[in-house]
């Protein structure tokens, strides 16, 4: 299994180090030189090659054509989705991602089969979910969209009660908690403390209800 990774920042080089240790061989490219020096973790075995990622001699010779996964991660948007459309719709690589910034291009390349991490709407989503509570914020879709996974500060009325009360049987289920910086699995008997950040699996459709349920309405009123 191989995997091409445009962008040596801080992003390419943990992903490279995470499929390198998932057992995939990897080969990097940068136009920056000192990228490598900089970012290449200790023992990294893959191969670093300098150029851009449209470059399709540096793609070739990356192995983009043995390539089962390729991602994009760069600083610039433009780069990245020409890089990965290269690698989509020329050489035909079956897993291709892309970061993109701009949430507007990203729902556009989303529907030409690329898919798209955006960092500034992940981000807004993040914050949003601790400042503003309530049930639509929505950390990433399951399948096609009809279970959603979203992230809440802990629902003052569920403060000193067990993790189970939270329960929705076939419309809402607790996934993990995370507790001074740390995230877990919980136990069903574990008691939500104030502070606490819950991630949610929930039906779409039943999110209205989980919200009223959870108290939020009248939290925020």
């Amino acid at each position: 299994m191989h995997a091409v990774i445009v962008g040596c920042g801080r992003v390419g080089a943990e992903l490279a180090r995470a499929l390198e240790g998932r057992g995939f061989t990897v080969a990097i490219i940068d136009k920056d030189e000192s990228a490598f020096k900089e970012r290449i973790l200790p023992g990294f075995s893959g191969k670093q090659f300098l150029g851009v990622g449209f470059d399709r001699q540096i793609l070739e010779e990356a192995g983009i054509r043995e390539a089962q996964i390729f991602a994009s991660v760069t600083r610039g948007d433009n780069t990245n989705i020409v890089s990965a459309r290269i690698a989509k719709e020329h050489y035909n690589v079956d897993k291709v991602v892309a970061l993109i910034y701009d949430p507007r291009r990203a729902q556009m390349y989303e529907r030409l089969g690329i898919s798209t991490v955006g960092t500034v709407a992940w981000a807004t989503d993040q914050i949003l979910a601790r400042v503003m509570p309530t049930a639509e914020s929505v950390e990433w879709t399951v399948g096609s969209g009809e279970v959603v996974v979203i992230g809440i500060p802990a629902p003052p009325p569920f403060i000193g009660r067990p993790i189970e009360d939270l329960r929705d049987p076939g419309k809402a289920r607790l996934v993990a908690l995370t507790r001074f910086g740390s995230t877990q699995i919980p136990d069903v008997k574990t008691i939500i403390q104030e502070g606490d950040f819950l991630h949610l699996a929930v039906l779409r459709s039943a999110l209205s209800e989980l919200e009223e349920h959870l108290g939020f309405k009248e939290a925020i009123v």
